[in-house]
């Protein structure tokens, strides 16, 4: 008769101290939560580059990793620095010219309305869905609202830029020994986790996948249609193209919202105040360009990596925003693949276990 083994008190206490120690650990990595975050992100999305400049050097890996940093930041990070600056500036005259008087958008609301026909208006009032004589005021005193909420801010942009910058640098600092030693690093942590290997496998390949799809199916698509509502908006003369073209881009980020909230007002506004052409054909463009973005390259550039119904990417992306901030939709998918990837190990393991059965 086979008797269960009683843990050793010993072995209870080092348990309890392994779980402290790695709890106090992971308190005090976590102001840097989201440097190591995109340190891991940027080294999976990369890593066939790094294989490829590896091959090429012969084995050399501390030169192919820091080639592959340099990669990066020569094709991502100044880029992005350039368009944030830019950004920057526009948000700020905007802000400046709305304040001013200079933008009145309340008067802008107030010509599309006029041009409502009177049944539409009627059935408004009717249901009361708004109060049309103090819409414009209200979007107005909104706006303004706004810009002296973000007037704050600019006084500590100074101190949030060290800290973006010290971010910036741990991450740069860690991409590097990921790259360098990432099959060392992988082997370790699969060591280190207590499942079979069948298992550590597919949690592993299923991390990777859904980085991958996020990254690429995310931010790729969403660098694709703001970029091409922001094309549109500047040949129509629109201002701050520069400025609608991230907040458009940012939207396409949440599933099922999509840049369509800010290109359809436009397009509704010009056709509301005389500009048939240009609405009609910022609604064309909108459609059969901007819209069908996603639909064509998102297959391409994920395939079926992420396996996640649309739904659950939805609602863990908004959940996710909500609780980490920007870094949430990339955390939110994540959770949520892991998530379900955990529950169907589980569920595989206990119909293969006759015992679990009985």
């Amino acid at each position: 008769m086979n008797e269960t083994p009683v843990p050793r008190i010993d072995d209870q206490v080092f348990r309890l101290l392994l779980l402290a120690i790695t709890v106090a650990f992971a308190w005090i990595l976590w102001p840097f939560y989201g440097a190591i975050l995109w340190a891991v992100v940027v080294a999976v999305i990369f890593a066939p580059v790094h294989r490829w400049l590896l091959q090429s050097m012969q084995g050399r890996s501390g030169l192919a990793a820091a080639v592959t940093v340099l990669i990066i930041i020569a094709m991502v990070l100044l880029p992005l620095a350039i368009v944030a600056t830019s950004l920057v500036q526009e948000a700020s005259g905007l802000v400046v010219k709305i304040q001013s008087g200079e933008y009145d958008f309340g008067s802008y609301v107030q010509r599309i309305l006029d041009a409502l026909p009177a049944w539409a208006t009627g059935l408004i009032e009717r249901i009361k869905l708004t109060n049309f004589s103090a819409l414009p005021e209200s979007f107005t005193s909104s706006l303004v609202k706004g810009g002296q909420a973000l007037a704050p801010q600019a006084l500590s942009l100074g101190i949030n830029t060290f800290e973006f910058m010290i971010g910036l640098g741990i991450m740069l600092y860690l991409l590097f020994f990921l790259l360098r030693d990432g099959d060392t690093i992988a082997d370790r942590v699969r060591e280190i986790i207590p499942l079979r290997s069948d298992q550590k496998a597919t949690l592993f390949t299923r991390f990777a996948d859904v980085v991958r799809a996020t990254v690429k199916g995310g931010i790729l698509v969403a660098i694709a249609q703001g970029t091409l509502g922001g094309i549109a908006f500047w040949f129509l003369g629109i201002h701050a193209a520069l400025l609608w073209a991230a907040v458009m881009a940012f939207l396409s980020l949440v599933p099922a919202i999509g840049a369509g909230l800010v290109w359809v007002p436009v397009a509704i506004y010009f056709l509301a105040t005389g500009a048939i052409w240009q609405g009609i054909g910022l609604i064309l463009y909108g459609v059969l360009v901007i819209g069908l973005v996603d639909n064509a390259l998102r297959p391409f550039l994920v395939g079926k990596d992420s396996k996640l119904p649309d739904y659950v990417v939805l609602i863990s992306t908004l959940g996710g925003i909500k609780v980490f901030g920007l870094n949430g939709f990339v955390i939110g998918p994540l959770i949520a693949a892991m998530f379900m990837v955990s529950w169907e190990i589980f569920s595989a393991s206990r119909r293969d276990d006759p015992a679990s059965n009985a």
